[in-house]
């Protein structure tokens, strides 16, 4: 099979949520379908090499299916593209400014066909929405769209004007009707989409996604290198994410202040948490900055702004309680990076976010500011809770896995192209 696969979402500067999505479970179907394919080779030959060498003579191996990526980007990208040039995978694209590639000629003009710039391929792969046009005259083209999450169909209210604008100029409804299949991230998504477009289930196949994280020990040097360069003590409280309206950061707030209220009558035993938000900035979040500053607490709130992996891990491994009271997520990955951590979790008892912890973390209703505080006291007041948490965390994340997703995506590939 020749496989075009768009990969414009990895030309984010940085990788978070759909391009991290994207570009952890293109490396595993790479890797996996060289290997296999690689493997099969090498039987035939009788070599009895149970690893790959590295002859120099990759282009002689041979692969099951080839894989063309499309990209588009007026930037000189080739330092981040290169990567992606495999012995079964072939880097193609564009030099166009975006907006120009993507409102005028993919949605208006409809040109060029991007499977036409990749020189033809049996299936087209889009790992998220974005504007493609295809060649319509090539009635075997086999198109499949994963979907992330329908939340801007569902909760409209909680984007910006320029970011509704571009969903409406997508027409995803449309695009969802289009395509041979889709893949959906959670059964919560798959859940929206029939809802939401009327699509047949038998067009839908959810695919959960592996885990973004493989736990590593951070020493405790590096620990207190963070903790003094951030200004931050005691016991804190995380959440990792977009500082954005849908993440309910207000509600997280508000329990906060609730939490340590409520520890001033009583023992005042709570008075060294802190509550740590970590993020890059999103949109409509002048309610969340107004929530910070007027909390009796705000020298015990920090901002950190948009950190690193290697900060990330950092973090997961000081904190003491991972908060993730979001009103609707298509899947949720930072509540599963945190359980890797050995983190308990508090999170919403909504949308797709019970797929991902199970029984292994609180679960609350977002829109209680007291169930949000109770769960967090429960957490760091109750040891036995905490370790229960913490053994059922790290099962749980054994059940995600990017080689299970990738050898799943190549079974749509084939089912979808035989059809």
């Amino acid at each position: 099979m020749r496989i075009g696969v768009d990969i414009r979402v990895l030309m984010d500067k940085y990788y978070s949520g759909v391009s991290e999505y994207a570009a952890n479970l293109l490396k595993a179907i790479l890797t996996l379908d060289k290997s296999e394919s690689s493997n099969s080779h090498k039987q035939e030959l009788n070599t009895g090499h149970e690893s790959e060498p590295n002859t120099g003579h990759e282009s002689e191996l041979k692969t099951a299916n080839e894989y063309k990526l499309f990209y588009n980007s007026f930037k000189n990208l080739d330092d981040k593209l290169k990567s992606w040039n495999r012995t079964n995978a072939r880097v193609i694209g564009t030099h166009i400014p975006n907006k120009i590639f993507n409102y005028f000629c993919q949605k208006i003009f409809q040109y060029p066909k991007i499977d036409q710039v990749l020189g033809g391929v049996d299936i087209f792969w889009s790992p998220h929405f974005n504007f493609t046009s295809l060649s319509k005259s090539n009635s075997n083209l086999k198109k499949i769209i994963t979907v992330h999450d329908l939340s801007f169909l569902r909760y409209p209210k909680f984007f910006s004007v320029r970011k509704n604008f571009w969903h409406r100029a997508l027409n995803v409804k449309q695009t969802l009707l289009s395509a041979d299949m889709l893949i959906a991230v959670s059964e919560n998504t798959k859940n929206d989409i029939i809802e939401l477009s009327g699509l047949a289930e038998d067009k839908i196949k959810v695919i959960y996604p592996g885990n973004n994280l493989i736990k590593r020990e951070v020493g405790f040097v590096e620990k207190q290198e963070f903790l003094f360069e951030h200004k931050l003590s005691g016991r804190l409280i995380l959440y990792l994410g977009n500082i954005e309206p849908r993440k309910n950061i207000v509600g997280l707030i508000l329990a906060f202040n609730h939490l340590r209220e409520e520890d001033l009558k009583m023992e005042g035993v709570l008075q060294d948490v802190k509550l740590v938000l970590a993020g890059a900035s999103g949109w409509k979040n002048k309610k969340i900055y107004q929530a910070y500053e007027n909390s009796p607490f705000k020298n015990d709130i920090k901002f950190l702004g948009y950190i690193s992996k290697k900060e990330q891990e950092i973090l997961y491994s000081l904190s003491s309680v991972f908060a993730y009271p979001s009103y609707y997520e298509g899947f949720g990955f930072p509540p599963l990076e945190a359980m890797t951590y050995g983190l308990p979790v508090v999170c919403s008892n909504i949308s797709s976010l019970s797929e991902v912890v199970g029984e292994a973390a609180l679960m609350i209703n977002p829109n209680s500011i007291e169930e949000i505080s109770g769960a967090l006291k429960i957490i760091l007041s109750d040891e036995v809770v905490r370790q229960r948490l913490i053994k059922l965390g790290y099962e749980r994340t054994k059940l995600f896995s990017w080689d299970k997703a990738a050898r799943e995506y190549l079974q749509v590939f084939k089912d979808v192209y035989e059809k």
